[in-house]
C-alpha cells in the first residue's frame, strides 16, 4: 500500500546533457506530453540500476536467472491472457499439463480425482486452499445441522505471513503455535491441544521461510488419522510445500511427506521458486474433487466457451505457465536432480565455511533445503549491523528476530539459488570474516528499524 503523493512536484531532470530529452518529466503525476521510447526505456533502466543485484540476494528465494530460450518464450507468450481458456486453448492445454505434473510428482492417488490450478504464487494458492476446506467444513456442519461460527486454522509461528492475511481476510481463527527458544517448527505434541470440531485445517510446512526447516508431517498426520477416527472429525492437513516441494521430490524421494500421507487433501508449491521458473507462480493440488467444493467454481462464458474458474484473480500472464512447461520438458527429472543436488552441494559448503567463523552458531547447514541460517553465539555480534556491511559489498542477507517465543533470537539467513555459485559461497563467507572483524574494531553499530523478513 502507498501513499498517494498528491503534494509533490519532484520530477526527473534531463540526462546525458539533454540528449533525449531537454525538459524535467514528474515523477508522481501524468506527464502532459510523452518522449522518444528510446529516451523513455533509457530512464526507467537507469533508474533501475539502483536496484540491487539479484545474483546477490539471498534473501529471495524466487528464481531470477532462466535460459535465453526461455526469455524467448516469456517474450513471445506476453500478450497472452491466461483466463482466455476458448481464444488460447493449446495455452490451456499446457496449464493442465503442468497441473498434473506437478500434482503426479507429489503422488496424487490414483484412486481418487485430484484437481489443482496453477496460480499466481503461494499466497494465493494457500487461500484457494483453505477456501475450499472452510467451505468443506461450512457445509458438513450444516448437513449435520449445527452452526458454522467460529472456524479456526491451527498453524505454526514458522508460515509465511500469507496464512495470517487469510485468517485476517477471511475471517477464521488463526491458533499460532509459537516457537520455543530451542524449537522452530511445530509437531503432534503442541498441534494437538489446539484442535476442535471448528477446525477447518491443519497447516505444515516443508521448508519454512524463517529458518529453513520442516514440520514434523508425519507426526501430524499420524495425530490427525487419531483424531478424527476417535471423533468422527474430517481435518485435513495442508501441506505448504512453497520452499521445499520441488527440492525433497529430488534430494529424499522416499520421504513421505505429500499425498502418500493419509490426512494430506491439498499442497501448495512456489513454482517460482526452486520450480525454477520467473515470479510469479505456484501451484495448488488438491487430493479430490470433492475437496473443492463446486459452488467455488465460477463458470463463465462471455470470453466464449464455458471456462470454469478457481482463482482470486480474473485476468493474469499465462507465460510464467509456459515458462514451467519448458522447464520440466528442458530438465527432466534427472535435470532437476542434478540441480538440486548443486544448490544442496553449495549450501553445505557455506554452511561449513559460516560454521568454523567465532562467533557464529548454525541453526540450518543446508544439509534438506538449500537454505543457510545462523544466529549469534556472542551477545555482542549485531546481526542486523552485519547485514547492513554485507550490504555495503552488494550482498542482500536479511537479519531478522523470530517470531514469539524465540523473539530473542536474530538469524542471519541466506538461500542458495541455481546461481549462486562456489566461488560466491567462498566470497560471502570471506566478506562475513571481514565484516564481523571490522565490527569487533568497535565500529558503533547505526540505530537502525527492523524490519520483518518479505520474501
Amino acid at each position: 500500500m502507498h501513499t498517494v503523493r498528491l503534494d509533490s512536484e519532484e520530477t526527473h531532470t534531463p540526462t546525458y546533457s539533454a540528449r533525449s530529452f531537454s525538459h524535467p518529466v514528474p515523477k508522481f503525476r501524468l506527464p502532459s506530453s510523452g518522449m522518444d521510447a528510446d529516451a523513455a526505456y533509457q530512464l526507467v533502466h537507469d533508474e533501475l540500476n539502483l536496484d540491487g543485484n539479484p545474483a546477490l540476494n539471498l534473501a529471495s528465494f524466487v528464481t531470477s536467472w532462466m535460459e535465453p530460450q526461455a526469455n524467448a518464450l516469456a517474450a513471445e507468450t506476453l500478450d497472452k491472457n491466461l483466463i482466455d481458456q476458448d481464444e488460447y486453448p493449446q495455452t490451456e492445454m499446457i496449464h493442465e499439463r503442468v497441473v498434473s505434473m506437478v500434482g503426479r510428482l507429489f503422488h496424487a492417488p490414483t484412486n481418487r480425482q485430484p484437481v489443482g490450478t496453477a496460480t499466481i504464487g503461494s499466497s494465493e494458492a494457500i487461500m484457494l486452499g483453505m477456501l475450499a476446506h472452510k467451505r468443506a467444513w461450512q457445509e458438513r456442519r450444516r448437513q449435520a445441522s449445527l452452526d458454522v461460527e467460529r472456524p479456526n486454522l491451527v498453524i505454526g509461528a514458522d508460515v509465511h505471513t500469507c496464512w495470517e492475511k487469510f485468517a485476517n481476510y477471511f475471517e477464521v481463527e488463526p491458533r499460532v503455535i509459537p516457537m520455543a527458544q530451542d524449537r522452530f517448527t511445530i509437531g503432534p505434541e503442541e498441534v494437538k491441544p489446539l484442535i476442535d470440531e471448528r477446525t477447518i485445517a491443519v497447516a505444515g510446512v516443508l521448508g519454512t521461510t524463517f529458518t529453513g526447516q520442516m514440520d514434523d508431517l508425519e507426526g501430524i498426520d499420524a495425530l490427525l488419522s487419531e483424531l478424527n477416527a476417535e471423533r468422527g472429525w474430517k481435518v485435513p492437513l495442508h501441506v505448504d510445500a512453497a520452499s521445499g516441494g520441488f527440492v525433497t521430490p529430488f534430494s529424499e524421494p522416499e520421504m513421505r511427506w505429500d499425498f502418500r500421507l493419509e490426512n494430506v487433501h491439498s499442497i501448495n508449491v512456489s513454482n517460482h521458486k526452486f520450480g525454477l521458473v520467473y515470479p510469479g507462480m505456484g501451484t495448488i493440488v488438491f487430493r479430490d474433487s470433492s475437496d473443492l467444493p463446486e459452488d467455488l467454481v465460477f463458470h463463465i462464458n462471455y470470453l466464449g466457451g464455458d471456462m470454469p474458474n478457481y482463482s482470486l484473480n480474473f485476468s493474469r500472464p499465462s507465460n510464467s505457465v509456459i515458462l514451467q512447461y519448458y522447464t520440466f520438458l528442458r530438465l527432466g527429472a534427472e535435470g532437476y536432480r542434478r540441480i538440486v543436488s548443486t544448490v544442496l552441494s553449495n549450501a553445505q559448503a557455506l554452511a561449513a565455511k559460516l560454521g568454523k567463523i567465532d562467533g557464529l552458531h548454525l541453526i540450518n547447514d543446508g544439509s534438506r533445503f538449500p537454505i543457510v541460517a545462523v544466529s549469534a553465539r556472542d551477545d555482542r555480534i549485531d546481526l542486523m549491523e552485519l547485514s547492513h556491511r554485507l550490504r555495503e559489498r552488494g550482498w542482500i542477507v536479511p537479519a531478522y528476530t523470530l517470531p514469539p517465543n524465540a523473539q530473542q533470537i536474530t538469524v542471519l539467513r541466506m538461500v542458495v539459488r541455481e546461481s549462486f555459485s562456489r566461488d560466491m559461497a567462498d566470497m560471502l563467507a570471506a566478506d562475513v570474516t571481514k565484516a564481523l572483524h571490522t565490527l569487533r574494531q568497535g565500529a558503533s553499530p547505526a540505530s537502525r528499524p527492523r524490519k520483518r523478513i518479505h520474501c
